[in-house]
């Protein structure tokens, strides 16, 4: 196979590129050169997907058997849509990293492919369906900007030749959120640790590797599809997980579970302040058995944390973003709520 990736200098492009080189495909990655060091064995090219003028010196540069897009996060519809136009005569095929934030019911119903996904039109720019001026509800700008990315690969592509691929949470070495290593650095420090609602609490998150492996599959699979990429609803749990980073970290924090009720009581922000917890229905109950079907395999979360833990012990850092910033609950904060609430001893 010889394939392009949109992005490949970190996280999951970086993911794709080295689990598509270890099968000993030729890689192009194409990408801005600014997060990230190229991985040796790729022919990059250096381009700013929102220019016309770099699509069309990229093109050129083809053809490819399979076109994988992991840089699309912050990208409008539009952009992703002269992208797509650019490249159709190039490649035989698209494969699109999305998210399951597409789906209407997203975060509070269960979901599953074929659910209706939000309104955004494929040439939508980066305005399209802004939340109104005090909105508290989930982000369904991020949605609706994402259907319309997704919408602008399939009308560009065609259903046969498109492969859409809907992650929740990725985790793993490298993660720039950092919500994995927030959590592993708070088991460090120790001592008495807010854990959010119920050590009980089914969570999916995936590893970036996983997710990488599915996708270089799917670019040598004929045909199109839909894929939701999760861990399996069940498997996992919040208190499988902190415990987890409480092993790998050295055992030294005591969990203090406080319920769903008292932390929103006490405005902690979902999501970011306490990252992971989340308290909508559907956050966690995604139903991925169409990509299990289809050769997805997701490795024990364990597994993650360990991998991600001893990648940060080797003075690993993630490339910085802005996400990073909005993470964690301070911890005068956290100790007053675990005092105020009868969980501090």
């Amino acid at each position: 196979m010889d394939i392009l990736v949109i992005g490949g200098g970190w996280f999951l492009g970086k993911a794709v590129v080295e689990e598509a080189l270890a099968r000993g495909w030729a890689v192009t990655a194409f990408n801005r050169g600014r997060s990230g060091a190229a991985v040796p064995g790729v022919r990059q090219v250096v381009g700013d997907r929102t220019s016309v003028e770099d699509l069309t010196r990229l093109a050129a540069q083809g053809p490819w058997d399979a076109v994988i897009d992991t840089s699309a996060a912050e990208q409008p519809p539009n952009v992703v849509l002269a992208g797509a136009r650019a490249l159709e005569g190039a490649a035989e095929r698209y494969v699109y990293i999305s998210t399951v934030s597409v789906y209407a019911g997203w975060p509070d119903q269960p979901l599953k492919v074929g659910d209706p996904v939000l309104d955004g039109p494929a040439d939508a720019d980066r305005e399209y369906g802004r939340n109104p001026e005090g909105w508290r509800g989930p982000n369904l700008h991020y949605g609706r900007q994402k259907a319309g990315t997704e919408r602008a690969v399939l009308e560009t592509f065609g259903a046969e030749r498109s492969c859409l691929v809907r992650p929740g949470v990725i985790l793993g070495p490298g993660e720039y959120v950092g919500r994995l290593p927030w959590w592993l650095r708070r088991a460090e420090r120790g001592g008495q640790i807010l854990a959010p609602g119920s050590a009980s609490k089914t969570i999916q998150p995936v590893d970036v590797r996983d997710v990488a492996r599915f996708a270089v599959d799917l670019a040598q699979r004929p045909g199109g599809g839909v894929y939701n990429a999760t861990a399996p609803i069940g498997r996992d749990t919040m208190g499988s997980f902190l415990g987890a980073c409480l092993a790998v970290t050295g055992g030294k924090g005591e969990l203090r579970w406080v319920p769903d009720e008292v932390l929103l009581e006490h405005g902690v922000r979902q999501w970011t302040e306490v990252p992971l917890w989340r308290t909508g229905e559907g956050v966690w109950r995604v139903d991925s058995e169409s990509a299990y079907a289809a050769g997805f395999a997701c490795r024990p979360l364990e597994e993650t944390v360990r991998d991600t833990w001893e990648w940060l012990q080797a003075g690993n850092v993630p490339v910085p973003h802005p996400r990073a910033a909005a993470l964690g609950i301070d911890g005068d904060r956290e100790q007053e709520i675990l005092a105020a609430t009868g969980c501090l001893r």
